[in-house]
């Protein structure tokens, strides 16, 4: 059998039955057979005289080839007698023919299947290109290789995912309870400041109550005393009425005296009563005005899923710095990395909108808005080819971010930036919001959302986005 031959017997095999050379032939392109093989190969009509290896057409007749017959018959002495016949050869099941009960010696092609050299001259494969078994079972094993490769790259990519899905698992829980923190303190200083006005108010309340109790109590005082002495007068006069003789006429004088002494009229004072519409009117929006001496309201929040791993965002989410270690972050798409830039929160498609950054003494900045669609893998420059609206602050120089750069010359190091954006007539611009000096104005008409956009290269100086004062006021109108 073919798969059992050394070395030495696959050189002296034939390539159609794969056994050692009997009566050996040669044609003209050098390839040898041996000449039942290639009789049975080309049939009893020989219209196809090809060669089964090259398939160079064969004009001349095949000639014998006595020197490799006389190779093949030393080695069959030298292995140990003569070889067995044909059919007593062992074959396994799976190496011959099911149709011909011929050993499967040739490859098909474009059927992808082993054949045997009947199957070969038959209609259904008689017009296909083949290639001996041994060089189907190496172009085979090609093919799984590549296949093998690109499965094993498949593979890594899902076992990477899969690793950054359970990374990103882990990390949603960090920021679950990152938010749960924080929510519990933002609620708890709500929670006192309300203990505390609340209490103020109760204050207040028991305030008014003992010193408008306390005036009642003198009131009433007042008239127990003034009913006492009316009731005294009374009294007398009617002991006076009940006198018969003359003596009423001497006491007379007296009794009408102090009869007619003035008494003035009971009245009840006003405001004696507690203030209860002071106390209770629109009292939740009263508490919510004096609650914004401790609230700051910054027009643009901070998207921490956008932020480069190297930025530290503060817990608030309204500074941003830059670090020398990189953070272990799930790689999201839309997170910035490699590039040290991070979004607001919220996306804007039309109206005007106003936010200012506190830059202070930091050295590398850009402040601006991206576009949506901007790249977040790749690291490019923050110009407006690239879906930026920004300016630049780099080497103690300001630049606007056009292609190429513009130098902006400035009169002074501003420490504050603002940024205007209109997005219905497609203007981004910025000032120095201490003078209201005009920096630079993008002209650039707005097709898709945009977001506040922030780049630092500066450890020692953060970002600050800057809170903007409330004005609450009623509406008139009825």
């Amino acid at each position: 059998m073919a798969g059992r031959l050394s070395l030495p017997e696959v050189d002296l095999s034939c390539p159609i039955c794969c056994d050692i050379f009997r009566d050996p032939v040669v044609l003209k392109c050098s390839h040898s057979f041996c000449a039942g093989c290639l009789q049975q190969y080309w049939g009893p009509a020989g219209h196809s005289r090809d060669c089964p290896l090259c398939r160079t057409e064969s004009v001349d007749e095949p000639v014998a080839s006595l020197t490799l017959k006389n190779l093949c018959d030393s080695y069959v002495q030298d292995s140990g007698g003569l070889e067995a016949p044909p059919g007593e050869l062992y074959c396994d099941p799976g190496e011959m023919c099911p149709l011909h009960g011929e050993r499967l010696k040739l490859f098909c092609l474009p059927d992808k299947e082993p054949i045997c050299v009947v199957c070969h001259t038959s209609r259904r494969h008689k017009q296909h290109d083949c290639c001996p078994i041994s060089e189907a079972i190496l172009d085979v094993k090609e093919e799984i290789k590549s296949a093998l490769s690109s499965l094993q790259e498949k593979k890594e990519a899902f076992d990477k995912m899969k690793k950054n899905c359970e990374d990103t698992a882990a990390y949603i829980q960090v920021q679950a309870q990152f938010v749960e923190r924080r929510t519990r303190e933002e609620f708890e200083k709500l929670h006192r400041f309300l203990e505390a006005e609340e209490e103020a108010r109760m204050e207040a309340l028991k305030a008014e109550e003992e010193q408008k109790s306390q005036v009642m109590r003198q009131r009433i005082e007042e008239m127990t005393d003034n009913i006492t002495a009316l009731s005294e007068t009374i009294r007398a006069l009617e002991e006076e009425l009940a006198l018969e003789d003359i003596s009423v006429l001497h006491k007379c004088k007296k009794t009408m005296t102090r009869a007619n002494l003035p008494v003035e009229d009971p009245v009840m004072a006003p405001g004696v009563l507690i203030d209860v519409a002071k106390h209770l009117g629109s009292l939740k929006y009263t508490v919510w005005e004096r609650m914004q001496k401790i609230i700051k309201y910054t027009p643009v929040t901070l998207d921490p899923n956008t932020a480069a791993p190297w930025l530290v965002l503060s817990d608030d989410l309204t500074s941003i710095s830059d670090s020398d270690d990189k953070q272990k972050l799930p790689d999201n798409p839309e997170r910035f990395d490699p590039d040290t830039g991070v979004l607001g929160h919220e996306g804007f498609t039309s109206g005007k909108h106003i936010w200012s950054v506190d830059v202070g003494e930091n050295t590398a900045w850009v402040l601006g808005v991206a576009k949506e669609s901007v790249k977040r893998k790749e690291k490019v420059s923050s110009v407006l080819k690239n879906g930026y609206l920004s300016v630049y602050f780099y080497h103690k120089m300001y630049f606007a971010g056009t292609s190429p750069l513009t130098r902006l010359s400035l009169k002074r190091n501003p420490q504050r930036i603002r940024v205007q954006l209109d997005c219905d007539k497609g203007r981004a611009s910025f000032y120095d919001p201490q003078d209201n000096t005009h920096i630079y104005t993008f002209k650039h008409t707005l097709t898709e959302k945009v977001f506040p956009y922030f780049w630092v290269g500066c450890k020692q100086s953060p970002l600050m986005i800057l809170p903007q004062e409330l004005i609450v006021t009623a509406d008139d109108c009825c």
